[in-house]
């Protein structure tokens, strides 16, 4: 049987400024199945941040006013933080105050986008799970076209490249390496890119069951292609945006991950081999 991760709420006072936050999960990257409830929020979407107190206020108001409309009381945004040294998490915690379906979870001595949107998953309690990064490459209101599109799917795409998606005003740099990943892993991985036109894609909906109790090895910043290998996902919906420019803060992307993309995309083309 599975070994869940276990996480505290309450009781875990973030320093000396006194807001609540939640504590990270540890352990294996299994999501736990969860029974659906009265009372339980049908969508939890996990926001991973990492030095983004110039964004966060202003995204989580356009995540609310999108959700609020689409599934009003019926939804929680929890935000990762990655313990921030600009405090991130402390501005997204005192924002909870008026914001009562914020939770927030700080942590700390653990790294990686991907396996921070998992560690959020695991303190979820909805059905549909999600992410959305908060420097608003994906606009907020894709989250309300994604979840028309819910019915009957397992797995619901925010893509860049159908459904009239594009690459908006990102420069020629940008354009060539997402091209050189994509070239990548449609050859080391051709089933992924045969079900999914934009499986590098950051935005996306799954419902629960479709992948609890599957242990995830995710690496770097790249969760879905993670999904589509070591999961159970059957129906695919996909919902066209134009990604954005990032206007403020910076890149989290750094000199290493392509290399960690690469090692990952081999890694799921072992596991996928196992799985036949």
């Amino acid at each position: 049987m599975a070994v869940v991760p276990r996480s505290t709420e309450a009781g875990n006072i973030a320093g000396r400024v006194g807001v609540h936050t939640i504590a990270a999960p540890t352990g294996p990257l299994i999501v736990p199945a969860v029974a659906a409830g009265d009372g339980q929020p049908v969508l939890s979407l996990v926001v991973p941040t990492l030095n983004e107190s110039e964004n966060i206020t202003e995204f989580l108001a356009a995540v609310r006013h999108t959700l609020d409309q689409a599934l009003p009381g019926r939804y929680e945004v929890i935000v990762v933080d990655d313990d921030s040294a600009d405090r991130t998490w402390e501005i997204a915690a005192r924002l909870g105050a008026g914001f009562p379906e914020l939770r927030v979870v700080r942590r700390q001595k653990e790294g990686g986008l991907a396996v921070a949107v998992i560690r959020g998953w695991q303190v979820a309690r909805g059905q549909i799970l999600g992410t959305i990064n908060a420097d608003f490459q994906h606009p907020p209101d894709v989250l309300g076209r994604l979840l028309e599109r819910r019915e009957g799917a397992d797995l619901i795409v925010a893509t860049r490249h159908a459904d009239g998606g594009g690459l908006g005003d990102w420069g020629l740099a940008r354009r060539i390496s997402s091209w050189g990943a994509a070239q990548i892993g449609r050859w080391l991985l051709p089933q992924v890119y045969a079900r999914v036109s934009d499986p590098l894609s950051g935005c996306y909906l799954v419902r629960r069951e479709a992948i609890a109790r599957v242990p995830l090895r995710p690496l770097g910043y790249k969760s879905l292609m993670e999904l589509l290998v070591r999961g159970n996902v059957g129906g695919i919906h996909e919902c066209g945006y134009e990604m954005r420019k990032r206007v403020r803060g910076q890149s989290k992307v750094r000199a290493l991950h392509p290399l960690q993309y690469i090692r990952h995309v081999l890694r799921l083309r072992a596991a996928a081999r196992a799985r036949r």
